[in-house]
């Protein structure tokens, strides 16, 4: 329990960032193209880090990629590259990079939203895990919607990042049982 008296999921403890997202962000469903991208591309960037580190980096990521508005970041180029290589704000990885603008690329061309294509992945509503370790780190569902996204040509969203996806966004509800965050609805 936090000082607040709330009961939060075990990771949502170690820094207001975190309770913060944990408390505001974290399960509640999201919706629209550009929004759900945004969360594409920052869980692949997450990949082999922290998830606190993409939170500290987030408003330069979002600064850094033009709030992750599809249409404008499938226009990147090759100087575009460059320049996020050269931003300190944002993690820099050469891979993450491109995949992020790839994926612009093959958003803008699905034969339907995004937002369709992703959430017809999400299982329906199951009872809320009573421990940590109850929480699995990929579900049927997430090894489906990274074999579909791969097949369609999205990268760097394998079962994992596609399960984290789902759960930042709502798609899965993994707060613990006693977590103070109501279920959704």
């Amino acid at each position: 329990m936090s000082t607040d008296g709330k009961i939060r999921c075990g990771w949502a403890q170690s820094s207001q960032l975190y309770r913060d997202y944990h408390d505001q962000e974290w399960g509640r469903p999201v919706h629209g193209d550009d929004a759900l991208f945004e969360r594409m591309c920052l869980e692949a960037f997450q990949s082999g880090l922290s998830w606190i580190t993409i939170l500290r980096k987030r408003p330069a990521f979002r600064a850094a990629f033009d709030g992750f508005a599809i249409d404008r970041v499938a226009e990147y180029t090759d100087a575009d590259v460059e320049r996020l290589l050269n931003d300190p704000g944002i993690v820099r990885n050469r891979s993450k990079i491109e995949s992020c603008i790839g994926n612009a690329k093959v958003a803008r061309k699905l034969d339907q939203s995004l937002d369709e294509l992703l959430w017809s992945f999400a299982p329906p509503p199951r009872p809320r895990p009573p421990t940590l370790a109850d929480v699995p780190a990929t579900t049927p569902e997430s090894i489906a919607l990274a074999k579909e996204l791969k097949r369609r040509g999205f990268r760097f969203v394998g079962p994992t990042t596609a399960y984290a996806l789902m759960q930042a966004t709502g798609m899965v509800d993994d707060h613990l049982a006693d977590c103070w965050v109501a279920p959704r609805g």
